[in-house]
């Protein structure tokens, strides 16, 4: 094969398919999380202090360092396994520990992360969780009351996933120490790639979750804001066939009511297509789980579908509402034009008439001084003619009245034919 020179981003495009790889986890283990975001304009963070905030837990640790560009690390503090990422609008924080507390979802296990270090976190807690990994008991009953005891049974969702290679569960309620509770029960013989797979689904469905539901809260900001203004565009397009209010006030309006949309479009745009895409890929990572009923207890999907589903159709629906508005006022604008449009032609129809009387009158008078023209032009030719054809009347024996009144007929004739053909050459 040629030797051909490599694209400059073909490593960097294939690595990228390699960069987060699963973590590797064994039964009985403990794995805290935790998401942290800008709460205002997180895309366009500063990402230098998000990279500090790691280095400082670290450095707490004597952990080596990622390299200066890195969007993810993976490496050891102290017992457990830390794994970092950046994201978009947030960034995760994973530590794995092997074992299991006396005390079932003890929070002292969180404090892998330490209280100072979170408090100072450049950003705020979008979520935490506490997943508990364990091997799967032979006997269902004794699952099922473990997961009662665990759990808030009314939201709780369990499901065997993974071909039954595990069984997962959670109330997605926070718990008296800030934290959300998972557990993952697993079969003997599991490896641990595919147990490690199953905790980082979770730990995404959690934070996809939270970073959808952004949208639901935005949206009912959206949702007011429409409130006031569904009104005053309801009657300005009523009102655009009365006389009252005028083309300018009405447009006038129109203008302010179409900025103001255009401005909510702008502020909110973003926050909907990120819910979307957050509501694909948890819908996703929910599908990839292969859910089985277990004991009659809902499955993460069917939970999702009952709790999380209308909160997005709301999302939809705003965004939705959003967007008809902003045609409709749109096409308020048209009908303005075209009323206004109307209008002058209406007033260009009149001026025209205007113009055509004026322009009669003016031909009018022209004919009029036309005539006038002819009578003072005649009265000085017949001077001058009389002149010059006095010695020629002295000699026929005519007086002067007589000869002046000989020349008028046709030197008023030559200078009305005159003019007819000036008139005529000039039009």
């Amino acid at each position: 094969m040629p030797n051909l020179p490599d694209h400059p981003q073909r490593y960097a495009m294939v690595n990228e398919l390699h960069a987060r790889p699963f973590p590797v986890l064994e039964a009985p283990c403990m794995a805290a999380y935790v998401a942290i975001k800008e709460p205002v304009d997180a895309a366009n963070r500063d990402r230098a202090l998000d990279k500090a905030h790691l280095l400082a837990l670290l450095d707490r640790n004597g952990a080596a360092h990622p390299q200066p560009d890195a969007t993810h690390y993976a490496g050891p503090i102290g017992r457990s396994e830390l794994k970092w990422e950046s994201h978009t609008e947030f960034v995760t924080y994973s530590a794995f520990t092997p074992g299991l507390s006396a005390r079932v979802f003890d929070p002292i296990e969180a404090e892998v992360f330490p209280a100072e270090w979170v408090a100072a976190a450049p950003g705020k807690r979008l979520t935490s969780v506490l997943i508990r990994v364990e091997t799967l008991p032979t006997d269902e009953a004794e699952l099922v009351a473990r997961l009662d005891d665990w759990f808030v049974g009314e939201s709780l969702a369990v499901a065997r996933v993974v071909d039954g290679a595990a069984v997962i569960a959670g109330d997605f309620r926070i718990d008296p120490a800030g934290h959300m509770r998972f557990a993952v029960f697993v079969q003997p013989g599991t490896g641990g790639r595919r147990v490690g797979r199953i905790v980082q689904r979770l730990c995404e469905i959690e934070t996809y979750r939270a970073m959808s539901m952004l949208g639901l809260m935005r949206s009912r900001q959206l949702t007011a804001q429409l409130n006031s203004l569904d009104p005053r565009l309801a009657a300005l397009v009523g009102a655009l066939d009365d006389t009252e209010p005028s083309p300018d006030a009405a447009l006038h309006n129109l203008l302010a009511i179409s900025a103001e949309l255009e401005s909510l479009a702008v502020k909110f745009s973003f926050r909907f297509g990120a819910t979307a895409a957050y509501e694909a890929i948890l819908n996703q990572r929910v599908q990839v789980l292969r859910e089985e009923r277990v004991a009659g207890r809902q499955t993460f999907g069917e939970f999702m579908m009952r709790r999380y589903d209308p909160a997005m159709r709301t999302v939809k629906s705003a965004e939705k509402r959003l967007k008809e508005m902003a045609e409709r006022a749109e096409r308020a604008a048209e009908l303005l034009r075209t009323r206004v449009d109307v209008e002058r032609s209406a007033q260009n129809q009149k001026l025209l008439e205007s113009m055509d009387r004026r322009a009669d009158l003016a031909l009018r008078l022209q004919h009029t001084v036309e005539g006038l023209s002819v009578v003072a032009i005649s009265y000085y030719a017949v001077s001058l003619v009389a002149y010059l054809a006095a010695p020629f009347g002295k000699g026929l024996g005519m007086s002067k009245e007589a000869l002046t009144a000989a020349l008028v007929l046709p030197v008023v004739g030559a200078v009305w034919f005159m003019v007819r053909r000036i008139r005529k050459a000039m039009h």
